[in-house]
């Protein structure tokens, strides 16, 4: 007689209640979600979530950087913790899975062990960082990499980020000691919905993360001369609008290239921006993103050589200029097949894929191991009041991350694993 193992999963209905739940609190008359942090609507999620994890049997407390930890001890609570987490602020008109899904599936795997009165060897931290929207400052702040001058924090609305801290129970002045040392986090393990469309059109239920996307933005100023739209012939004009579109094709090239990359332009001045003027000068941003830095630098080698050849062709000059550089945080080998061999004994399809967007795992990975979890988003929808993963797919996301961290904690309880 063949006997069936029963697996542990995490209770369905609690799950998707506590979804609706939060979703409640900053809710948006078309379904969404505003939850700017620092915000009253913050401010009131947050206290839910204490409530929460405290409900899930953890110790709650709340770093200098203003993130909320929940600890649920280990069978051997001096080893270093195993930890899951992402955010719970919003986009000013967003949807309640981005984020806010990764943090209550994180609290449900902690409540479905306590229900059991089961602990793991490691403890675990269920972590809630701090305005992942905006500076990331959160997670800046356990990677140790907070920029030391406060007034590169001001919020746009001309407060200072010295009052946002304290409003959420953080501190300014002490926030180096939000650090966290590599021996004190064993792994890092961060759920989220995907944010793009590959899962949906792959018909796969989970993905795989490769690692967060290095990204690289620049403007680049292209310089002409203005002159009468009427009296100056096309063929002596030295219009920065043509040169810029072309350098736009020329952006759009490379990012089609083959490979994981993207290149976009996403904002473009022209000046003096007159109907009946030639324009003298235009300002575009370029933002480019892929796994590998090496690969980003040849794309621009690259595109430096067309930009050359547009600008002698249109008579113009063109400039560029950095204006943000964050490296590709890659996530762990070992973790990688853990989550898919998770995937294989739930019977869920799985890929692997590359998270193009920012997430706090990207700082996380600047201290200990990392490792990422998507589950797919209807239409590749996110930042959007339209946002949706089905109950379904989020349960299995939750089912996914409880025996990612079940294998983890067998993982490094070997020497040779935890000094990986």
């Amino acid at each position: 007689m063949t006997t069936t193992v029963r697996l542990p999963l995490v209770n369905r209905d609690r799950l998707l209640q506590s979804i609706e739940d939060l979703s409640n609190i900053g809710h948006l008359p078309q379904g969404g979600v505003r939850r700017i942090a620092y915000s009253p609507e913050d401010c009131q999620a947050r206290h839910w979530i204490h409530g929460q994890m405290r409900d899930s049997g953890m110790d709650v407390r709340i770093d200098t950087a203003g993130n909320i930890i929940g600890r649920y001890p280990g069978q051997q609570d001096d080893r270093p913790v195993l930890a899951t987490g992402s955010h719970i602020d919003t986009v000013p008109s967003g949807g309640r899975y981005d984020g806010a899904f990764g943090v209550l599936a994180g609290i449900e795997v902690v409540r479905s062990l306590h229900d059991q009165g089961h602990h793991f060897q490691h403890p675990i931290e269920v972590m809630v960082f701090t305005d992942e929207e905006g500076s990331m400052i959160g997670s800046k702040g356990i990677s140790g990499r907070v920029f030391p001058d406060p007034e590169y924090y001001r919020r746009p609305n001309g407060e200072a980020i010295q009052t946002c801290l304290a409003r959420v129970g953080g501190n300014w002045d002490y926030i180096a000691q939000a650090q966290r040392q590599p021996d004190e986090i064993a792994a890092f393990i961060e759920l989220h919905v995907e944010q793009g469309p590959i899962l949906e059109s792959m018909e796969k239920a989970i993905g795989v993360v490769e690692g967060v996307v290095g990204q690289h933005r620049y403007q680049i100023t292209v310089i002409g001369q203005e002159n009468h739209a009427g009296t100056t012939p096309m063929y002596m004009r030295c219009d920065a609008l043509v040169a810029a579109s072309k350098v736009v094709l020329a952006v759009n090239e490379i990012g089609t290239m083959p490979g994981q990359q993207v290149a976009t332009v996403g904002q473009m001045q022209v000046y003096p921006n007159a109907a009946n003027v030639v324009p003298g000068k235009v300002e575009m941003s370029l933002d480019i993103r892929d796994l590998s830095n090496l690969h980003i630098d040849r794309l621009l080698a690259q595109l430096h050589l067309h930009i050359q050849e547009i600008a002698i062709a249109t008579n113009t000059k063109i400039s560029f200029e950095g204006r943000l550089r964050n490296e590709p945080a890659l996530a762990e080998t070992h973790l990688q097949d853990i989550i898919a061999q998770v995937s294989e004994g739930l019977n869920l399809s799985y890929t692997y894929l590359p998270s193009r967007a920012s997430h706090d795992a990207q700082e996380l990975a600047n201290v200990t191991d990392m490792g990422m979890i998507f589950v797919p988003s209807e239409s590749g929808l996110s930042h959007s009041e339209l946002e949706y993963t089905s109950p379904d797919e989020c349960v299995q996301g939750a089912n996914v991350l409880l025996h990612t961290l079940i294998r983890c904690d067998r993982y490094y309880l070997n020497p040779d694993h935890a000094a990986h």
